[in-house]
């Protein structure tokens, strides 16, 4: 094999990894994920096999019941597990208790003899209500990167990756990555594994942008408001999940080959050997 050691990769998750809001070149919904995935394939310079498990709307518990069984059973040299997000939106919500649900699944599949990458949960400060889930999703990220420590895995660091905090990496509804907001987590996810982004800048913030006047941040507020935030408030009351009768994005996995002009692929086995 040349390159990296992995030829199978399988996501698991919610919107996030299903990936919303993100679209390539032919208007096929694609997400952090697929871009990883084919990152993956141009450094190893051959065809890789991705799946992803992945249905918006999840909650960590049905993710991990209704995705880690088939994702083992496709034997994946890496797997990413990153949920919890819906969760957190719940008063209730048990950051200790979510995270020791999560070990348990990296247990399996490091004992099946996958590589695992865990993603982090944003920092939520600058959004106006999100921002309440805060001191959870802290918890719940520290217990994560102590499961990493302790079973091999390897950390997608969405808390720390300042750029995520500019509200241009976000879709209009605030909860869901756009595609400039896909492509830095995808090269964090990149980073993780070792390996050298082709985006030089992908951790460094956008420059600065004019602020807003009171009367703009109001009429942008209400706009969400209107268009995003109600809705949303509407499921939770009837109880519905925006994923509800949806199934697996790649259930099995999809070819995914090298983009002629990746050219990477040496340069990288050169690093790894160093």
């Amino acid at each position: 094999m040349t390159g990296i050691p992995w030829r199978t990769y399988v996501a698991l998750g919610d919107s996030l990894t299903e990936g919303l809001q993100d679209f390539d070149e032919t208007g096929n919904p694609i997400g952090w994920a697929d871009r990883l995935a084919q990152m993956l394939a141009d450094c190893a310079g051959t065809d890789i096999g991705y799946a992803n498990l992945a249905i918006r709307g999840r909650l960590l518990a049905p993710i991990l019941a209704e995705q880690v069984e088939p994702a083992l059973a496709l034997a994946p040299d890496l797997v990413s597990i990153w949920g919890g997000g819906n969760d957190m939106l719940r008063p209730d919500a048990d950051p200790d208790a979510m995270a020791a649900s999560v070990e348990a699944a990296v247990v399996r599949f490091r004992e099946a003899g996958s590589d695992v990458l865990i993603g982090l949960g944003v920092d939520s400060r600058d959004s106006p209500i999100i921002r309440l889930t805060r001191n959870r999703t802290a918890i719940y990220n520290i217990n994560l990167v102590g499961i990493a420590a302790r079973n091999g895995a390897r950390i997608i660091d969405a808390w720390n990756l300042r750029s995520l905090r500019d509200w241009r990496m976000w879709h209009e509804d605030r909860i869901h990555l756009n595609a400039q907001g896909h492509h830095r987590v995808a090269q964090a996810a990149f980073a993780a594994l070792g390996l050298d982004p082709d985006d030089p800048d992908w951790a460094v913030p956008l420059p600065a942008n004019a602020p807003m006047s009171r009367r703009e941040q109001l009429d942008w507020n209400l706009t969400w408001g209107r268009q995003h935030l109600a809705p949303w408030l509407g499921r939770r009351i009837r109880r519905t999940s925006s994923g509800a009768g949806r199934t697996a994005k790649l259930p099995q996995y999809r070819t995914v080959s090298p983009r002629p002009a990746a050219g990477n692929a040496e340069a990288t086995a050169e690093r790894l050997a160093e």
